[in-house]
């Protein structure tokens, strides 16, 4: 059969690609005195805290498992809105939050919203590779502009009126950022999105990893910056990562007012809604005993950051900047191997410690950068990290 040339602008998942052949070999006889440590998915050890994993029983056990409102739940919406405003002093209406099937379903409904086709959307190289695939999808140009050690691996105001055409719609950013783990300075976050605003375009901002940000300098959201009416500014986050609700696939979304309707129209039909029992056991995320467990599990990412980074750097695998949020460290492997593709695999294979190459962060410098994930436990960590210093 015909497949849809939309695929043609559609690359694999490299990501995940890795990630098969890891758990192939540390099925295979090779490791089973030494088992694969997983250091490569942005996954979380942890799980959903007692409070989320008891409301998601009492749901099942009421039998509350019908349709929602496409838009979601009124009342996890309400919760969504006032946990803005206690965390980060941001008033956020709850009737423009969006309840999505995860961040993915958030970021293909605003790029269905916004995007036609041959508009061009601005993103940082190196980013996430779906987010530019979403663009991609939308019959849309996802733009890489490079990024920078020195900007942090993030886009700037100037880099994005530099490369400002006719053709461009809008910019697509992430703060903290998958892969790097940084930042957009909050002054910065401004004046993009005063730039974009000025051309009539849009400013994405996925902050999937916000609540996992460690200095609290960079804990402002885009919608802090915004005006009244967050005109021009959409902001994607999700229940995944500070949350740890992964497999649940629960996000959301905030739209300026007059985008709920068309997002709520294509929702209902690409979706119907997300998930009841979802929605249900995150109301159970924003209780008191859950928050501090949270608060808990980003003081545990931190330390393990503080570990990792400077020993990646005592084994030449340095990062150059320092990541001040989620749980990845983007590390120069060129000291050890030409290609990071190459070197993946043979730490895979020699120290059974399974990392990401940068093939699908983008171009600038993918193939000397690797990205680490210390999701893992502290004691994964101090394993990996001595099985890397004796292969290296």
């Amino acid at each position: 059969m015909k497949l849809a040339s939309r695929l043609d602008h559609i690359e694999p998942f490299y990501v995940m690609e890795c990630a098969k052949a890891a758990v192939e070999l540390g099925r295979s006889p090779a490791c089973a005195d030494s088992p694969m440590i997983f250091l490569n998915i942005g996954e979380p050890d942890f799980t959903a805290p007692p409070a989320v994993l008891a409301a998601a029983r009492r749901c099942m056990d009421a039998g509350r498992t019908h349709y929602t409102q496409a838009t979601g739940e009124p009342a996890l919406r309400e919760r969504i809105s006032g946990w803005y405003g206690e965390r980060f002093g941001v008033d956020v209406p709850a009737e423009r939050i969006v309840v999505t099937a995860g961040a993915s379903a958030a970021l293909q409904l605003a790029c269905l919203a916004l995007v036609d086709r041959g508009d061009e959307v601005l993103m940082p190289d190196p980013s996430y590779p779906c987010n530019r695939h979403f663009v991609a999808a939308a019959e849309g140009v996802p733009v890489l502009l490079p990024a920078s050690a020195e900007q942090r691996f993030q886009l700037s105001a100037d880099a994005v009126d530099a490369a400002w055409t006719p053709c461009t719609r809008g910019a697509l950013l992430a703060s903290p950022s998958n892969p790097t783990g940084t930042s957009i300075a909050a002054d910065e976050m401004c004046r993009i999105m005063q730039s974009v605003r000025e051309r009539g375009g849009f400013t994405l901002v996925d902050e999937i990893y916000l609540a996992l940000s460690f200095d609290e300098a960079y804990s402002h959201t885009a919608l802090a910056h915004a005006d009244a009416s967050g005109d021009g500014v959409i902001s994607i986050n999700s229940f995944s990562k500070y949350f740890c609700m992964t497999g649940w696939r629960l996000g959301w979304m905030v739209v300026p007012g007059a985008l709920v309707a068309p997002i709520e129209k294509l929702a209902q039909n690409l979706y119907i809604c997300p998930s009841t029992l979802a929605q249900q056991a995150a109301l159970a995320c924003f209780d008191d005993d859950s928050i501090v467990e949270y608060e808990h599990r980003r003081a545990e990412f931190r330390a393990r950051r503080d570990y990792l980074v400077p020993a990646l750097g005592a084994l030449g695998l340095r990062v150059p900047v320092m990541p001040d949020g989620a749980f990845y460290a983007w590390a120069d492997c060129s000291a050890h191997a030409a290609s990071s593709w190459d070197f993946c695999f043979d730490m895979m294979r020699r120290a059974h410690v399974a990392i990401t190459p940068g093939r699908d962060f983008g171009h600038n410098g993918s193939e000397r950068f690797v990205r680490f994930s210390f999701a893992s436990s502290m004691a994964q960590l101090h394993e990996a990290v001595a099985r890397l210093a004796s292969v290296l």
